[in-house]
């Protein structure tokens, strides 16, 4: 298990292209021994499915493992890269379930409707985003619990599996249904494989926000890679409202047209981005984090800058203003040109600096404007959520929704996962009732931070004193990994916390909290849990 686990972890950014052989060739001469051609030229099984880059690494890397399959690294991402432009999934086909290909972890999946039965059968074990970023025929899915329980032979009885028929469920119900909901012939994987695939090559305007350090802008210049097709050379400018600056550089790589993969060196860390081109090739989006330690990262969303680009509105910052101030607003964006609109309520009493990427203004909120989030305007670029005016806050909610820190370090191999906690101000909304779909998300707001013990049993353990620290910007670094004799039991530093916000609202003090998830190390950690 740990022999895959380290196997799964190789980058799909492998070698120099240039060195890369054609991966055709090897599919055809390294896979065909076992997957013998259909009539229609499809090889078995491999044609009766799609994926994303990782799903097809994943599959690799168990072909080696499992069945001997000889590969250099050179020759692994070759064949993984003509898999998934092959037989990957259409853009939309992810939508619902990036997250898990980006890593972004602190969640609880929830699934209804159709799906239900497998969801409950399936997702025991492993995400359901995992299910869901595949494609197969019904027959395919069927073969799945047969290689599940060859592979895992107590799976009926593990994880909740023994209240209910799970083999007769798994091998007649479930493969109706994902055959049904995920089906390998698709007329979106038709039309994306008809599309002309855009290059990514130019220079870009992005803006994003990374949890714990807030909003950045920045340019990238992104330059086609001799080496091989569908491979760039890039460099990102990150420049923070705070004033801090980083820079990134590194390559690239695009699978099935859309599927941006890069490794870079940003601000000495080794970075991972997982973003998605858009069809017209205008647009990058997703999320970068600190590879080995997903938790640390952030949202970036990029527009084509330069000649012939188009007018874009891409952010405002801050995202908020209370009634009845004046404050600074900086619109980010490209080729900005023409009036300033703040929407309704809010005026631009004056510009202060000005350029084609970014224009700052100083804004006035009328003392009686009703809560709402306003659109915003720079001559023809607009922003529909642009900027939120707001009387009062009405209550504050800690992000992310879902947290749990990992143990590390102490020696040992594997690094401390922490959690970077964020506060978001809200107003009720008209209905004047809080956490009902009207409320208002007015944006982050800087907070004081504390953290207790969770329950009796954490008081009784003293997990504050040895599961972790809490700084001030909100960022909780775990314990180390390992036995510790300080504590009772001489038990590991896992623990259950309570993290708190309060937020200062003009005098009044808001606060909310947090469950925090102290836990054990992953020892097997595939790109798609």
């Amino acid at each position: 298990m740990l022999a895959l686990a380290a196997s799964l972890a190789a980058p799909l950014l492998a070698a120099p292209a240039q060195a890369a052989p054609q991966g055709e060739a090897l599919v055809n001469s390294k896979c065909i021994t076992c997957h013998a051609p259909a009539e229609d030229g499809q090889l078995a099984r491999i044609g009766d499915s799609r994926r994303t880059p990782e799903g097809w690494d994943m599959t690799v890397a168990r072909m080696i493992i499992s069945h001997g399959v000889k590969l250099s690294a050179d020759e692994r991402a070759a064949v993984v890269k003509y898999l998934a432009d092959t037989r990957g999934l259409a853009p939309q086909e992810t939508d619902g379930y990036r997250y898990l290909i980006e890593r972004d972890f602190n969640r609880v999946e929830s699934v209804q409707g159709e799906a239900k039965p497998a969801f409950d059968t399936c997702a025991r074990c492993h995400s359901y985003g995992r299910i869901a970023l595949q494609r197969r025929t019904e027959s395919d899915w069927a073969k799945l619990p047969h290689y599940h329980v060859g592979q895992y032979p107590v799976i009926e009885i593990q994880a909740g599996g023994r209240d209910r028929n799970w083999w007769e469920l798994a091998t007649t119900q479930v493969p109706a249904i994902l055959g049904k909901l995920y089906p390998n012939d698709s007329g979106a994987w038709q039309q994306w494989q008809q599309r002309e695939r855009a290059s990514a090559a130019g220079t870009w305007r992005f803006v994003g926000h990374r949890p714990g350090r807030g909003a950045y802008e920045g340019v990238a210049t992104i330059e086609a890679d001799r080496a091989g097709a569908d491979r760039y050379k890039v460099k990102f400018q990150f420049d923070y409202a705070d004033g801090q600056r980083e820079t990134a550089e590194g390559e690239a790589i695009i699978y099935t047209g859309y599927e941006w993969r890069a490794s870079v060196k940003q601000d000495g860390m080794d970075v991972r981005q997982v973003f998605t081109l858009s069809p017209d090739g205008q647009t990058l989006s997703g999320r970068w984090y600190e590879n080995g330690i997903d938790a640390i990262g952030g949202r970036l969303l990029a527009a084509r800058s330069g000649k012939g680009s188009a007018e874009r509105l891409l952010a405002v910052e801050p995202t908020h203003i209370k009634a009845g101030t004046t404050q600074r607003v900086t619109l980010y964006g490209n080729n900005l040109s023409g009036d300033v609109s703040l929407g309704d309520s809010i005026t631009v009493a004056r510009v202060v600096e000005r350029a084609a990427g970014k224009v700052v203004v100083e804004a006035q909120a009328d003392g009686t404007g009703k809560d709402g989030v306003r659109a915003a305007a720079v001559g023809n670029a607009r922003l529909q959520q642009g900027l939120a005016l707001y009387r009062n806050v009405d209550y504050v909610a800690v992000e992310p929704e879902q947290a749990m820190a990992v143990v590390g370090g102490g020696k040992g191999p594997l690094p401390k996962v922490p959690v970077q906690f964020e506060s978001v101000g809200y107003t009720f909304g008209p209905d004047g009732k809080q956490g009902t779909a009207d409320d208002i998300r007015l944006g982050y707001f800087p907070a004081t931070w504390s953290m207790a013990n969770a329950n009796a049993f954490a008081e009784e353990m003293q997990d504050t004193a040895y599961a972790g620290t809490l700084r001030a910007d909100g960022l909780f670094i775990p314990g180390d990994a390992g036995p510790n004799p300080k504590r009772r039991f001489g038990t590991n530093n896992a623990g259950e916390l309570a993290v708190t916000a309060t937020v200062d609202d003009a005098g009044r003090q808001l606060s909310a909290s947090k469950h925090l998830i102290v836990t054990l190390q992953r020892w097997n950690d595939p790109p798609l849990r």
